[in-house]
């Protein structure tokens, strides 16, 4: 039987939502041990002068714990 946990993280690009999302998986993977998967929980930008000039997610990352 596998037991798994899911974290919270917050991730951002310049320049897409995809971005931001492959960027939080990518980092999360690096610390987190056993990435199964990520739900996209919300999306944000801001804007800089009538321009976006950052994508922000917010992301539930799933890992699975070791025996």
């Amino acid at each position: 039987m596998s037991v798994a946990r899911v974290t919270e993280i917050i991730s951002s690009s310049t320049k897409s939502f995809e971005d931001a999302v492959e960027n939080g998986v990518d980092r999360a993977s690096k610390t987190l041990k056993n990435v199964e998967g990520a739900w996209v929980q919300d999306m944000k930008c801001t804007v800089d002068n009538g321009k976006i000039s950052e994508y922000r997610v917010i992301l539930k990352v799933t890992f699975v714990l070791e025996d």
